[in-house]
């Protein structure tokens, strides 16, 4: 297997495991900082278990400046998008965040030194489009607040994929310690209100090791093999998915308009991806 193509399959998996989210969150009753505070602290414990000694090591933390950008990026990301889905509408939160996709196309070139690409701007502009027929008729100017945290946490995210890929070695220690940061950050939020049902435990349970843990480092490795701005149009099959898991687990059918998005950002994906990138011409990793 190609590694371009082994980078792809586990940015794929990533945002699979990313769009459970959606179906995750909509089963249990918690507010939605309860619900970021239990994700990231079970994610946390499982990474540190998984990587071990390798994420602990004081070398980690004497790492670049970028290591702690991408920790401060990872949390904000994931902090600033639940407070835009709290003040706004959930389709605009998740519109906007992608737009994380554009900022990842034009930094790439100054901070990783990945060339920006003919090709790279047009499957993200389709990719875009398409996502924009998704929220047909759900858009809403309402919620400027919550509009401009989810414009906030595009910035994070694309920060993350551009730290991530610019030093890359020191990524799974990165996520690892981003998790810990997030549930410290907002363990006094929810002290008061720690309780879980049985329900809600093992369902946030699961939202840590699979749709946070494990697909972080899916991602991560997916990173070593792809482009900054391949990984982040890969990551938009998350909002592709979302309406599926609804339909097949609340039947729920997506409008024609979504249906249509969907096949466009697809093909954005698909045409990007199979036109590749050279391995001589993707930059070294850290």
């Amino acid at each position: 297997m190609l590694p371009s193509r082994k980078g792809i399959l586990l940015i794929v998996a990533a945002a699979l495991l990313w769009s459970s989210g959606g179906i995750g969150i909509k089963a249990v009753d918690d507010p939605a900082l309860k619900v970021t505070f239990y994700r990231s602290l079970f994610a946390a414990v499982a990474l540190m278990a998984l990587f071990g000694p390798r994420v602990w090591g004081v070398r980690r933390w004497k790492s670049t400046p970028i290591f702690v950008t991408a920790i401060v990026s990872y949390g904000a990301c994931l902090t600033t998008f639940v407070i835009a889905t709290k003040w706004t509408t959930a389709a605009n939160a998740i519109f906007l965040q992608y737009a994380g996709v554009i900022w990842v196309l034009l930094l790439s070139p100054i901070v990783i030194g990945e060339a920006m690409r003919a090709r790279d701007a047009i499957a993200i502009a389709v990719a875009v489009a398409g996502m924009a027929l998704f929220f047909v008729g759900r858009f809403e100017a309402r919620g400027m607040a919550g509009n401009t945290m989810a414009l906030v946490s595009s910035v994070f995210f694309a920060g993350l994929v551009l730290a991530l890929r610019r030093e890359n070695a020191a990524a799974e220690s990165a996520i690892t310690w981003g998790n810990v940061a997030v549930a410290a950050f907002l363990l006094p939020f929810v002290f008061d209100d720690l309780a879980l049902s049985t329900q809600s435990f093992v369902i946030l349970l699961l939202l840590g090791l699979f749709q946070i843990g494990l697909a972080y480092v899916c991602f991560v490795r997916g990173l070593k093999h792809v482009t900054a701005t391949q990984a982040s149009l890969t990551g938009m099959l998350e909002p592709v998915m979302n309406p599926v898991w609804v339909l097949l687990f609340l039947g729920e059918r997506p409008s024609s308009f979504a249906i249509a998005g969907a096949a466009i950002v697809l093909a954005a994906i698909g045409w990007h991806t199979l036109k590749g990138t050279p391995a001589s011409e993707m930059p070294a990793v850290d």
